[in-house]
């Protein structure tokens, strides 16, 4: 069994040429409060899910984007509505949200 029931990894990556990156769109703060919520439910350490941070993830073009394993169904996501539909849909609920599938 996996340490994780669920990690999800949010491309932080900043790129310093120019060139589009997720934490152009607030990667690291949208990251910063899905954390936040994962505590809050009392949902995260060993056996429940992990919150990270992850450098780039090369799929800047759909970005920001996220990942969650051991599914590894990937999200884009735009604003905390997005972050707290993935929440409570994917990471509670096990159902993919298809919306924000990439």
């Amino acid at each position: 069994m996996s340490y994780y029931e669920k990690h999800v990894f949010f491309c932080t990556n900043v790129r310093e040429d120019g060139e589009p990156c997720c934490s152009n769109h607030g990667a690291q703060e949208m990251r910063d409060y899905a954390k936040k919520k994962i505590k809050a439910l009392d949902l995260n350490g060993q056996g429940k899910i992990r919150i990270n941070s992850a450098g780039c993830l090369d799929r800047c073009g759909e970005g920001p984007v996220l990942v969650v394993y051991p599914e590894a169904v990937w999200y884009t996501y735009v604003d905390k509505e997005d972050i707290d539909e993935i929440v409570d849909q994917h990471l509670v609920n096990g159902k993919v949200v298809e919306r924000l599938k990439i």
